[in-house]
């Protein structure tokens, strides 16, 4: 795989995002919020997340502002991107279909909100961030470049670690001992295999 070959592959994971997000955008402004639990934090974290994964690498990309920091490409990174990314996109659109009408961008609760614990949810309570974090690994392989190619790693850090906490209690206020038993049989990032 060539150089250009790993950032047309990312390229297309972005493409990728896009379409799967897009009809449960659509559909999660339709549906009536009846909790809003974010703040103005938490979008500049989704702003943050956005600016790392990808408005920093199509800068790097399109102009090479960030050439100065770039590093030796090598085609076994760019395969195992490949994959990863592939990963990415797998995850993330399984996450979607599982959440269905109860995802948000934001930390919200929508009218008739369920716990979602089968599919995906099942060993997993949060894979969505499971997919942005391989993401933002995705990227590091396909891009050679110590700025944007680490940039979304470190939005998505940001993003998780400033949030998980604020979203598991939102869990917990709403669905008690139903979420506190689900935490008890998953993980937050990986499958619990062994129950």
């Amino acid at each position: 795989m060539t150089e250009q070959s790993a950032a047309l592959v990312w390229a297309l994971g972005i493409v990728g995002w896009l379409i799967i997000r897009w009809p449960y955008r659509r559909r999660a402004k339709r549906t009536e919020t009846v909790a809003d639990n974010s703040s103005i934090g938490e979008r500049v974290s989704l702003g943050l997340t956005i600016l790392g994964l990808v408005l920093l690498p199509i800068a790097h990309l399109t102009t090479g502002v960030f050439s100065f920091a770039n590093v030796a490409y090598s085609p076994l990174a760019g395969w195992f991107g490949m994959l990863t990314m592939s990963g990415f996109l797998i995850i993330f659109y399984l996450s979607h279909k599982h959440l269905a009408r109860n995802w948000s961008v934001t930390l919200e609760i929508r009218k008739d909100h369920k716990l979602v614990d089968t599919g995906i949810y099942k060993r997993t309570r949060h894979p969505m961030y499971t997919s942005f974090w391989l993401w933002g690994f995705a990227q590091f392989l396909l891009i050679p470049n110590w700025i944007a190619g680490l940039a979304g790693l470190a939005s998505v850090a940001w993003l998780y670690f400033s949030r998980i906490e604020h979203e598991e209690a939102m869990m917990r206020s709403q669905f008690g001992e139903a979420y506190e038993a689900y935490c008890e049989r998953s993980y937050r990032l990986l499958p619990k295999i062994f129950l």
